[in-house]
């Protein structure tokens, strides 16, 4: 057993964070302890969602994480769109699935940010612009970024409203 011995029973450690897209899946892992959230991989996206949910079901089991925080990707107006749509049930049969309690948060920007956070692609060979794989590389590390974003905004919010119930 590792260095959980002064945890709190019933209380995961590990969160998985999603940034669900058409093509893939930004994964992060945030620590309850640490309250961190750091990028972990990029998924590609399966013929079906019973591959994602295979494969995001394994993730979590193979990392001891205990919850799921999927971005919820809301319109501007902070309504919800067909894709908001299509990723509540993309996440309720993640969840499903693995048995993890789910929670959605708003992923508004992330990807952008998450882009002002890594900078911007690099160039190609000789200086021109980026190969295909280069471009799909950076793609795949905005994915990442953008679910540690997701993860980290919820883990904060957390925090705050745990800290607020403390001092009342």
């Amino acid at each position: 057993m590792g260095m959980g011995g002064d945890r709190v029973p019933g209380r995961p450690r590990r969160i998985v964070g999603i940034d669900l897209g058409d093509r893939r899946i930004g994964v992060a892992l945030g620590d309850l302890d640490t309250r961190t959230a750091m990028p972990y991989t990029t998924l590609g996206r399966g013929k079906h969602v019973a591959d994602d949910v295979a494969a995001i079901v394994r993730l979590a089991a193979e990392q001891g994480a205990g919850a799921l925080v999927v971005g919820l990707p809301l319109d501007m107006d902070g309504s919800e769109g067909l894709q908001a749509i299509k990723t509540r049930e993309w996440a309720e049969a993640v969840a499903a699935a693995s048995g993890l309690p789910l929670s959605f948060r708003d992923e508004r920007l992330t990807s952008v940010r998450a882009e002002h956070r890594i900078g911007p692609a690099g160039r190609g060979k000789s200086g021109g612009p980026p190969s295909a794989a280069q471009r799909e590389a950076y793609r795949a590390r905005v994915d990442r970024e953008a679910a540690a974003l997701i993860l980290q905004d919820d883990l904060d919010d957390t925090s705050a409203e745990c800290a607020e119930r403390r001092s009342e």
